[in-house]
């Protein structure tokens, strides 16, 4: 009996023995990320420019997380629980921008619009802006569909293990609550019926229904201009107010944007698990050639509206940076807002709208390019020949109409791939085969999205005579959110 005892007693203190290491593990873990959080904040006082502090906080982040595979395994309970302490700094700074997000647009789009001169630019803005950002999402599925061809990529080649058939699981569900929808009752959905729920976030499509509550208090002010100017002057001075108190929180929460990717690319590297990656290396291969590709023809697109594309990528490298990250367009509205205004030249009220109908719908990379290369996966798995004309033909209509109300957040692609895929008679199911390469992939998307964004706030800037050539062809100017 008294030796049982002894044993228990030796377990007992040889797993507290590992719990203290794992802790103490942790613990050096978390003060190397605030010594690397040091030295970003050693470079903003020695007045280092915020792009140079940007990709000092990517290359660290990456760095850091390279040594942490090394050390340990992307599943161990170190990498986990040093990850927790991570999202407070990578996930805190991504919150902080998300609690803007709704603010900014109100007050952007509602400031921008009072201050036209007519409503006609209103109709002609949002008509090339959602122009732009569809035409290019079919290009998208093209790029694509083109991309998982040329790899031969197919469903049948990949293995389901059980984080798999259960994600595949989780799809069939969730399948559920989109697949009896319409196309008018998805659309149906855009109109907000209670816009201080949809402010909240309540809906997939909440931030486009924000844009469109705002934009009817913009045009209510211009109508009020002509019955009672100086109803109208007061609401302008609120807003004026309002948009001035909300422009210096965006500042202060874009000083941290150094250390909220050094956060969360840290923490991305260290728990990629590097051989799903190497078993799935050739839809990761495709899926950034064909990001590759259309992002190129992003800027074939601005160099044909008289755009140098070499000055463009070194003003929005930061966001693509960011959105890289995050994986969030949603959360890089401010960014992508700040960037297109005050380095690009595109006034506030197209940067306004590019930037949130870019976080809502025409996503090049997560409802153009994914869901098209799904489909083409998935065919042949259903007797169906992905290169024939009839198919493919009908699959960038659907990518096209589909990616109207995607949300700009985590999901976002799933939630596009759904609709393409229950659309075109192809199970969901297999869409989970890819769930463990999918935070890898989402990254690229998102920064493609965000990088469409911009390119369709560009574009129509141009063809509006809605952009600052001076301040665009500025080679040494920086959104100072050191100073402002």
């Amino acid at each position: 009996m008294g030796s049982k005892i002894h044993i228990k007693a030796e377990i007992h203190k040889q797993e507290a023995e590992v719990h203290i290491m794992e802790n103490l593990w942790v613990f050096l873990n978390v003060l190397s990320l605030a010594i690397l959080i040091g030295i970003l904040f050693w470079m903003q006082k020695k007045h280092y420019s915020f792009t140079k502090r940007v990709f000092a906080g990517l290359v660290l982040g990456v760095a850091f997380g390279v040594i942490l595979q090394a050390i340990y395994t992307a599943d161990s309970d170190t990498i986990s629980k040093s990850s927790d302490w991570f999202n407070l700094v990578g996930y805190g700074y991504v919150r902080l921008l998300q609690m803007m997000v709704i603010p900014l647009i109100m007050v952007s789009i509602i400031s921008a619009i009072m201050n036209l001169k007519g409503g006609s630019n209103l109709g002609k803005m949002s008509a090339s802006i959602i122009a732009v950002l569809i035409l290019t999402t079919g290009v998208a599925a093209v790029v694509g569909i083109t991309a998982a061809n040329v790899f031969d990529l197919s469903a049948e080649n990949i293995q389901a293990g059980a984080a798999e058939q259960e994600q595949g699981a989780a799809l069939e569900e969730r399948l559920g609550t989109v697949q009896d929808q319409s196309l008018p009752e998805q659309i149906l959905e855009f109109v907000p019926s209670n816009p201080f729920a949809d402010m909240t976030g309540a809906r997939r499509s909440s931030t486009i229904a924000v844009v469109i509550f705002s934009a009817f208090i913009g045009i209510a002010v211009l109508g009020l201009d002509r019955k009672q100017p100086e109803q109208a002057e007061t609401f302008r001075k609120l807003v004026r107010s309002l948009y001035g108190i909300v422009m210096r929180i965006v500042t202060l929460v874009l000083r941290l944007t150094p250390y909220g990717i050094l956060a969360l690319m840290a923490k991305t590297i260290a728990s990629t698990d590097l051989q799903v990656i190497l078993d799935l290396i050739d839809f990761v291969l495709a899926s950034y050639v064909a990001l590759f590709v259309m992002f190129i023809i992003h800027l074939l697109l601005l160099l044909v509206f008289g755009f140098n594309p070499v000055t463009y990528l070194r003003k929005v490298l930061p966001v693509l940076t960011f959105a890289f990250t995050s994986r969030s367009s949603a959360a890089t509205i401010p960014l992508n807002v700040q960037t297109q205004n005050k380095k690009l030249g595109v006034s506030e009220g197209v940067a306004n709208l590019s930037a949130s109908f870019g976080a809502t719908m025409g996503q090049n990379g997560c409802a153009g390019i994914y869901p098209a290369m799904l489909a083409v996966m998935i065919a042949p798995t259903q007797g169906i020949d992905p290169m024939d004309w009839t198919f493919l033909l009908t699959l960038v209509v659907v990518v096209m109409i589909s990616s109207f109300g995607v949300a700009g957040i985590g999901g976002g692609a799933t939630f596009a791939s759904l609709i393409v895929l229950s659309t075109m008679n192809l199970p969901v199911a297999l869409a989970g085969l890819l769930i463990s390469v999918e935070p890898l992939i989402d990254m690229g998307r998102t920064a493609l999205n965000v990088n469409g964004s911009m390119t369709a706030g560009m574009i129509t800037g141009k063809a509006l005579n809605q952009v600052d050539e001076k301040v665009y062809q500025e080679r040494n100017q920086e959104i100072d959110v050191m100073q402002a």
